[in-house]
């Protein structure tokens, strides 16, 4: 009789194209060889141009979808994507806050596309801050999303610690600031997390396949600890992933493309 593997537990929007959200996140927990469940919050329209179109589900069925497979299957930890309205956030907070108080939590708050697109309110981002991110183990964001959480500058590794700490004032268990939308060489991610600070610098890949970059790499670093792994640990692991598969990325799509999710078979 095989191992039970471990278990996660994914809240987030779909992506027909299958590069970023819902899909990915399932393709990187399967790449990881941890067993991946969903409650879907939105259906997405994209392809590698844009996002055309959102549908979001009622905040009743996202809350039901969370109470089953908790209630059956259980999770050793749960990642958070997109959330798509004040209401969702609100549903997604009060179930985990309920069923999953002591399970760990990555929140990828995701607010705009890559295209542009918004996928979070301005006015529904408060919701967020107050309800979802003191839940969280660890929130992911990059230098965008940073700035309109902390309202504070984060352009270089100096400002992004201090974003980062920012976010764990209020309340988030740890913080990632993502280097994705910086300017160096290097792609610099700075771990503000309870002991201490890290930073995981790779070298920064020129390449328009990107699409679907910080849903995978805060998947992977969710699968870390649903096995067991340290923050440090299970994140380093996690940016190693996603840099392989940025090198590896299928060049599919006519712009920004999806990475190469199968990096690991």
């Amino acid at each position: 009789m095989s191992a039970t593997p471990p278990r996660l537990l994914i809240i987030a929007g779909s992506d027909c194209s299958g590069g970023a959200g819902l899909q990915a996140d399932i393709k990187t927990a399967t790449a990881c060889g941890v067993y991946a469940m969903s409650a879907i919050t939105a259906a997405t329209v994209q392809d590698t141009h844009k996002v055309h179109s959102v549908q979001l589900l009622s905040p009743k069925t996202v809350r039901d979808q969370i109470r089953v497979c908790l209630g059956d299957i259980g999770a050793n930890a749960v990642k958070v994507g997109m959330l798509g309205s004040a209401e969702i956030v609100e549903a997604v907070a009060g179930t985990l806050k309920r069923h999953a108080r002591d399970i760990p939590m990555v929140l990828d708050p995701v607010m705009i596309a890559s295209s542009g697109r918004r996928l979070l309110a301005a006015r529904d981002i408060e919701s967020l801050k107050a309800k979802l991110l003191p839940l969280a183990t660890l929130v992911t964001p990059n230098l965008p999303e940073a700035r309109v959480l902390t309202k504070m500058p984060a352009t270089d590794r100096e400002a992004a610690e201090r974003a980062a700490r920012k976010l764990v004032q209020m309340g988030a268990g740890a913080a990632l600031i993502k280097g994705g939308h910086a300017t160096r060489e290097t792609v610099d991610d700075v771990l503000v997390w309870p002991g201490g600070v890290e930073i995981y610098a790779f070298p920064r890949i020129r390449t328009k396949h990107t699409h679907g970059t910080g849903c995978v790499l805060s998947t992977a670093i969710a699968c870390g600890l649903a096995k067991g792994e340290s923050l440090p640990l299970a994140t380093g692991r996690a940016r190693e992933f996603v840099q392989h598969a940025i090198e590896t990325a299928p060049g599919l799509g006519h712009r920004h493309g999806p990475l190469n999710l199968l990096a690991r078979y």
